[in-house]
């Protein structure tokens, strides 16, 4: 059995586990339970949706751009020749090149949090989808980050782009800013987020799309939030 802290603890006796919360005080409940920390925790949103993610056209992903950012400092690599690597670190990009990187890589560094590459480059890449792939970091057109338009997607990702994708159980979640973050900056971001899984509900997916809405710090316990007070 999984053994909680005392700060989780006292935490969550505050918390009614059979209320569902409204959004702005579900918001307020958990920058308050963040207080305190030792660290700036994320502020995290998980929903459970209703598909099926093992049928191919039930299978809900994307990415979303939040209009506050994170808060976190995303580290970007970029595969790519000249000149498109100057580029892309004249865009911000924290490493740019393409053999010394993919060399970097086979012999086990993987310092980063997104990774980039130019479609012509994407042969070599690819021979490295064995170590990118399991930890989420393998480039892919469908979320924009195999593209020759280098400078846009890092301006992007470092100002607040995040990926998303539902689950083997259906569920989906994300780091939607800090809890240090204001209130009506955290409730933009969630917002943004929201209706962008809402948008990308599959049209095959019938009945109830999200079947339950949480909110939580990183180290905090969940609340349940009632979906229509965010409408």
């Amino acid at each position: 059995m999984r053994r909680r802290s005392k700060r989780y603890a006292e935490i969550a006796k505050s918390i009614d586990e059979k209320q569902v919360y409204s959004f702005a005080d579900a918001v307020a409940i958990v920058k308050k339970n963040s207080e305190n920390t030792k660290f700036d925790e994320s502020f995290e949103i998980s929903m459970k949706l209703g598909v099926d993610p093992k049928k191919a056209d039930q299978m809900v992903r994307g990415t979303v751009s939040l209009p506050n950012g994170t808060g976190k400092d995303v580290r970007v690599l970029v595969f790519a020749k000249a000149p498109k690597d100057q580029e892309a670190l004249d865009a911000g990009a924290d490493y740019a090149g393409l053999d010394e990187y993919v060399d970097k890589i086979q012999s086990g560094w993987a310092d980063v949090d997104v990774v980039v590459a130019t479609p012509d480059v994407m042969g070599v890449v690819g021979r490295l989808g064995r170590i990118l792939g399991p930890r989420g970091l393998m480039p892919n057109p469908k979320i924009g980050t195999v593209t020759f338009d280098v400078a846009k997607a890092v301006t992007e990702l470092k100002a607040g782009k995040i990926e998303y994708r539902v689950d083997k159980a259906g569920n989906i979640a994300g780091a939607v800013g800090k809890c240090s973050f204001g209130a009506d900056k955290l409730e933009e971001n969630v917002k943004t987020f929201y209706q962008s899984i809402i948008g990308a509900k599959p049209s095959s997916a019938k009945g109830q799309y999200i079947k339950s809405l949480f909110f939580s710090s990183t180290m905090g316990p969940s609340i349940a939030v009632n979906e229509s007070t965010i409408k």
